[in-house]
């Protein structure tokens, strides 16, 4: 039956934003370098993140994922991926890892996005070229079949967006802390190569939490979807996730940047509620002159991220 599930066109495409690409086994921390400088003009490195994550189907660990960002002035990294492991794992082989990078402004802005996923049966790979959120070129492969009643993804479609990984990581757009609610109302207009929908979020509420590696608090955000292109509005799926009222994110700040990341996912799918939460938070590094934001996480870590175990 989650085999099944899998397969489900919108479940996919929610979760491309909401799992952002947690499909794949594999990852290597985001850290990048920077050159040396004389010690005075030294520029402070990026600030890393890496949270694991554990991902459970109506109550039952199905898999692991991790997300993993790079963020240095205004430029930013982010890789996830994703495996299913035990039963599930074993019947459908699912796993996969995305990339994307770009820079920020009053949201994320993409450059750069690629995502492979991989199931016993079958693979798919998405590549898109973007300049300040515009798409330049794309590739689906395989491509798309072509039915007559998806809705088709115009010019318009592929202005203005954001990939689902770059929708991971949300630069607050409120003044004050990152945990302002303010942060929680805003629209992501998120294309993913082959639909184009609309994740809507609104402020629920503030609440403290305790992760390792974290402790403080997060935005509880409601979440809505909007098909908007490629998609087939008949389908019974679609017209699920569009009424679907109950799915939300917890979102988290990243100490010493004005970017908030997910901590705890919900979606209520057809199957059970399939619940994506952090297991481990590890940050480290510093973002020369960004405003730190003041926030109840753990002391920062020193050193590299963590990779990625062996599962």
């Amino acid at each position: 039956m989650f085999a099944q599930a899998l397969r489900t066109a919108p479940a996919r495409r929610v979760g491309q934003f909401l799992l952002s690409g947690f499909v794949g086994a594999g990852l290597v921390g985001a850290a990048a370098t920077v050159e040396a400088a004389p010690r005075r003009h030294r520029a402070a490195p990026p600030a890393t993140l890496a949270v694991d994550y554990g991902i459970n189907l109506a109550g039952l660990p199905i898999g692991t994922a991790r997300l993993a960002g790079s963020f240095e002035g205004q430029r930013y990294r982010a890789d996830v991926s994703a495996v299913l492991t035990g039963l599930v794992g074993a019947i459908t082989g699912g796993q996969g890892s995305a990339q994307a990078s770009g820079t920020f402004a009053a949201s994320p802005q993409p450059n750069a996005f690629a995502i492979a996923t991989r199931t016993a049966n079958a693979g798919i790979a998405v590549r898109m070229a973007l300049r300040s959120g515009n798409v330049t070129q794309s590739e689906v492969i395989p491509p798309l079949l072509d039915m007559e009643d998806r809705v088709p993804i115009t010019a318009a479609n592929k202005r203005g967006i954001m990939d689902p990984v770059s929708a991971l990581v949300m630069p607050a757009h409120a003044r004050g802390e990152p945990t302002d609610p303010e942060n929680c109302n805003r629209t992501l207009p998120v294309f993913d190569g082959a639909t184009r929908f609309n994740v809507v979020l609104s402020y629920s509420e503030t609440r403290a939490v305790e992760k390792p590696g974290y402790a403080g608090p997060v935005l509880v955000c409601n979440v809505r979807y909007q098909a908007v292109a490629g998609h087939r509005p008949d389908r019974p799926g679609v017209r699920f996730m569009e009424e679907n009222r109950d799915m939300s994110v917890w979102l988290a700040p990243v100490e010493g940047t004005r970017v908030l990341v997910p901590l705890r996912i919900s979606v209520r799918t057809t199957i059970g509620t399939n619940i994506i939460e952090a297991t481990r938070w590890t940050r480290a590094g510093a973002v020369a002159d960004a405003p730190a934001a003041t926030t109840g996480a753990a002391p920062a870590q020193t050193g590299s991220v963590a990779s990625l175990d062996a599962r």
